[in-house]
């Protein structure tokens, strides 16, 4: 096959995950970086669900034994997803963008020249279209706040507890927030904790395995997103009812969710089920809370107390932990929206690449 149609057909392939990788100058750079002809030759056929590799050897005869051998460099380069269950063969998927490859090089923490080349492309693509993929449909990720954030901790709702969900897993890993370090790599990082990126369950283990994570207990978990609030970072989870295999921790000035809902408008994460809300009576109109906003939500201004836009507010209780007067606390919204089935969201996603095909 000539290399460009390769490509072309990977780009393809790619484009059909939940979150999907549209076709645009920038993807077919990043594309030629992370796979190899050789590997792109694999990708394009590979399934996206896990496989044995005896299945795969089926589905490409013509690489023989080495299938293997290309399938573990692929696992290393950090395209391909890779476990084995006990007693039970290996078995291998292609992983989607998110959570996947457009990760996998900037988890560990470590300079790379590869890192350095796909960081101004991965920000390009962004703009180009990958923005716009994230608000496709409904978004993949919710902002979650922590409970002290509330004016009233009973409130926290049984999928917005993170601490009880977290006791229950059995495998936590920290890595390096790739959106951070894309930003530094082209001169506009900021100066948030990089080593805050939680995966859980089977991801987790497979970063782990392959040195881009670290494993940590549930308490250090904890204590990661305690410190993360106290800092003014944005906690952001999968946004599946009952499913929990990644929360971000996420700033204004760097996330793709974030940054990109507040350039381009775009509806790229969803809220909390809260809103901030101020106690003008005892505001001590410092701004505090409008700085530490990711989003511009609360404004000072020239009046005596500090205002929210519900509108704008995600939710997150970022402005909550450095109010010297306790003014400024998150509240139930009026409307509650529990996040979605996972069938619902592959709808959703589903319904978005038929009407683009």
């Amino acid at each position: 096959m000539d290399v460009d149609k390769l490509y072309q057909e990977l780009a393809r392939r790619l484009d059909q995950g939940i979150i999907a990788s549209p076709s645009s100058p920038a993807l077919m750079e990043i594309l030629k970086i992370l796979f190899p002809v050789e590997e792109a030759e694999i990708a394009f056929k590979l399934p996206m669900q896990n496989t044995a590799l005896s299945e795969l050897k089926k589905l490409f005869p013509e690489k023989g034994e080495a299938l293997g051998e290309i399938l573990d460099r692929m696992v290393r380069r950090g395209t391909v997803f890779t476990d084995q269950p006990a007693g039970k063969e290996r078995r291998y998927r292609l992983l989607p963008s998110v959570v996947g490859w457009a990760e996998t090089p900037f988890w560990a923490g470590r300079d790379t020249p590869e890192a350095r080349r796909l960081a101004p492309l991965w920000l390009k693509y962004r703009e180009e279209a990958f923005g716009a993929e994230l608000a496709r449909g409904m978004p993949a990720m919710r902002v979650v706040p922590l409970g002290r954030s509330l004016k009233d901790e009973s409130q926290i709702l049984p999928f917005d507890a993170l601490k009880p969900i977290i006791e229950k897993m059995t495998f936590c890993a920290v890595a390096h927030c790739p959106c951070r370090q894309m930003k530094r790599y082209v001169g506009q990082g900021c100066d948030h904790t990089l080593e805050n990126c939680l995966h859980f369950g089977t991801m987790g283990r497979y970063m782990v395995e392959q040195g881009l994570a670290r494993e940590i207990t549930q308490a250090e978990t904890l204590k990661i997103l305690a410190q993360a609030n106290e800092e003014g970072l944005v906690h952001a989870a999968d946004n599946i009812e009952g499913h929990l295999s990644t929360i971000c921790n996420c700033c204004g000035c760097c996330c793709v969710f974030l940054e990109t809902k507040k350039k381009a408008g775009l509806h790229t994460i969803s809220n909390s089920n809260y809103v901030a809300q101020v106690d003008s009576e005892v505001c001590a109109a410092c701004g505090e809370c409008e700085a530490r906003c990711p989003v511009g939500a609360i404004v000072l201004g020239d009046e005596d107390a500090a205002r929210v836009n519900e509108h704008l507010c995600l939710g997150c209780g970022v402005c909550t932990p450095t109010c010297p007067t306790e003014a400024v606390r998150l509240v139930l919204r009026s409307e509650i929206s529990p996040p979605p089935e996972l069938s619902e969201l592959l709808k959703l996603r589903f319904k978005r690449q038929q009407a683009s095909s």
